[in-house]
């Protein structure tokens, strides 16, 4: 394992979740191969609207791809529906939602490439051996959350394991993560902040969300865009 996510790994394996704040991130991705971060962020302002919200909200907007991971390789999978049952998306799921795909090029662009180079090292290394798959199963987000008064509420996505990495903030206040052990009871709260700053998350021991994001100054564009990546067996 590379030895910057050592921290990292320390975190999740004590308390089931770690964040990393954007100088760490860096120093870990750009080992992995991170490079012309300005045109990969600059993805997210071609990204289709989300039109499966089921509370009718126009405020977010998302691009999604699936890959298939392993310490041998990154092989992007042919574009395919996202799905979540009801019992980790009581609100969303139960439905196959097909969105946007995500460009070709942002797909096999080095800051992505990076990242789930990472990730893989990371996860794999966490998994123990005897329940660690040959392949993962990945799924990729481009998130774009336009301030609105909605809250990401707790839950788990029904995976190993999920990334969300700050790609940009624009005119938001608040935006707060939160942590929750399986009874509920807050082990945690950040906020990320600066573009890169990360959240590393075991799906199957704590339950993640996040608070509204609202703007600053209601004349002008807000919005909160984030990676989210998730690896299941």
């Amino acid at each position: 394992m590379n030895k910057n996510l050592q921290p990292i790994a320390e975190s999740l394996k004590r308390d089931g979740f770690a964040f990393a704040e954007a100088e760490a991130m860096e120093r870990v991705l750009r080992e992995a191969g991170l490079a012309d971060w300005e045109h990969f962020a600059k993805s997210w302002n071609d990204l289709g609207l989300d039109a499966y919200m089921a509370d009718g909200g126009r405020y977010r907007r998302r691009r999604y791809a699936a890959f298939a991971a392993s310490r041998d390789g990154l092989a992007r999978k042919p574009h395919q529906p996202h799905y979540q049952s009801r019992d980790y998306n009581p609100l969303n799921g139960g439905i196959e939602r097909w969105f946007a795909p995500v460009a070709d090029s942002i797909g096999a662009h080095p800051a992505m490439q990076a990242i789930l180079r990472t990730c893989v090292d990371l996860f794999d290394s966490l998994t123990p051996e005897g329940a660690r798959p040959p392949v993962w199963h990945v799924e990729v987000h481009q998130f774009r959350i336009e301030a609105h008064a909605c809250m990401q509420g707790l839950h788990q996505d029904g995976v190993d394991w999920v990334l969300v990495l700050l790609i940009a903030r624009e005119n938001v206040a608040s935006g707060m993560t939160s942590i929750h052990d399986r009874a509920k009871r807050n082990v945690g709260n950040f906020t990320l902040t600066q573009p890169l700053d990360a959240a590393f998350v075991d799906d199957s021991r704590v339950y993640h969300g996040v608070t509204p994001v609202e703007p600053l100054d209601p004349a002008r564009p807000a919005h909160r865009d984030v990676l989210v990546v998730t690896f299941r067996r």
